[in-house]
């Protein structure tokens, strides 16, 4: 178990490294020279996964080499407010430290209307019943509901 916990670490760790996330809301991701432990320049797996172990003993506040749901759930929250944070920085116009509806970032919008656009199949300006039902089970596929795959809802093979 010790060893799968490591190796999740591990991988999380050069995924957070590795610079993957491109969106805006992200957390900063290490720069180079931070990961270039021994300065040479060049960046080893070594180098990349000590990156992932100092992640890990981050979250690790114990100490105890294992993390705990109240330790994983700490530091979704610290991430949580950072990201709350920056977003409210960049977008609150009025500088009053909250964020009305008038600033939020527009693409929500956009985004509504186009999985509006999507579900109103007869594009009649309205949804349906029918369609509303219709779009819940295309996602619902496209998610693999019913498959026992995720989200606890059956064995998965952990192998």
């Amino acid at each position: 178990m010790k060893t799968k916990i490591l190796t999740a670490a591990l991988l999380s760790g050069l995924v957070l490294t590795a610079g993957a996330a491109q969106a805006e809301n992200h957390r900063e991701r290490p720069d180079f020279a931070t990961l270039d432990i021994n300065g040479d320049g060049a960046l080893t797996l070594e180098e990349m996964q000590a990156r992932g172990e100092a992640r890990f003993a981050e979250i690790d506040t114990d100490g105890d080499g294992a993390l705990s749901a109240a330790e994983l759930a700490a530091s979704g929250t610290e991430r949580a407010t950072e990201r709350a944070t920056r977003m409210i920085a960049r977008f609150d116009d009025n500088d009053d430290g909250l964020l009305q509806q008038d600033e939020m970032p527009s693409r929500g919008e956009r985004r509504a209307a186009q999985i509006f656009e999507r579900v109103d199949a007869d594009s009649d300006g309205v949804i349906s019943a029918e369609e509303f039902e219709a779009a819940k089970a295309r996602m619902g596929e496209r998610r693999g509901e019913g498959r026992g795959d995720h989200r606890g809802d059956g064995p998965r093979d952990r192998g």
